[in-house]
């Protein structure tokens, strides 16, 4: 009885390997099917698309960090105001940074109006499809070029007055930096 079932589990077991090699040898060919429509070019973009698209990308990423600042400026302005006003109750003399900040205030509705712009340039993105695709290059490459000339116009409207009001704050705070304190020995 012994040998038989041996025998048996020997059998078994190699019916089990040879069902496995067979289930993975192909029953019938496969072959590619053709193209349906031998007009369509290929889905590969060009090289030249690929750089548009990620330029549009990028710019659209400017635009978005852009609109953040501009919102935020106002808080912004607010809280060095404050600042402002506790030097000045100290006695400091902020008259350097209370221009600066006069300027960048005064033009950051200019920014906003030339910023706005840009809004409706992203909303068509003519040229690109939903998802960012080149489907006209020319118009794609228009599309570009304007939404560039919004940031490059943002940034003419605010005319160095960030730059300006951030360097004042840093001569302010070297000004009134509490001396080091000396250790006597």
């Amino acid at each position: 009885m012994f040998k038989i079932t041996n025998l048996f589990k020997k059998v078994a077991l190699s019916a089990m390997v040879i069902a496995a090699g067979l289930a993975a040898l192909p029953l019938s060919g496969v072959s590619a099917a053709g193209l349906s429509d031998e007009n369509t070019p290929p889905t590969n973009p060009a090289p030249g698309n690929l750089r548009l698209q990620s330029r549009w990308v990028h710019e659209q990423l400017i635009y978005q960090r852009q609109g953040d600042e501009l919102e935020r400026a106002s808080g912004f302005i607010t809280w060095i105001q404050d600042l402002l006003n506790e030097a000045n109750a100290k006695g400091w003399d902020t008259s350097a940074v209370q221009a600066a900040l006069d300027a960048f205030s005064s033009v950051i509705p200019a920014a906003q109006s030339a910023h706005e712009n840009g809004a409706a340039i992203i909303a068509a993105h003519a040229g690109f499809d939903a998802s960012g695709k080149v489907t006209d290059r020319a118009t794609a490459i228009q599309t570009a070029q304007s939404l560039n000339q919004v940031l490059k116009d943002t940034r003419s409207a605010m005319n160095g007055t960030g730059q300006a009001l951030r360097e004042a704050i840093r001569a302010f705070r070297q000004a009134h930096r509490p001396a080091p304190a000396t250790t006597t020995p």
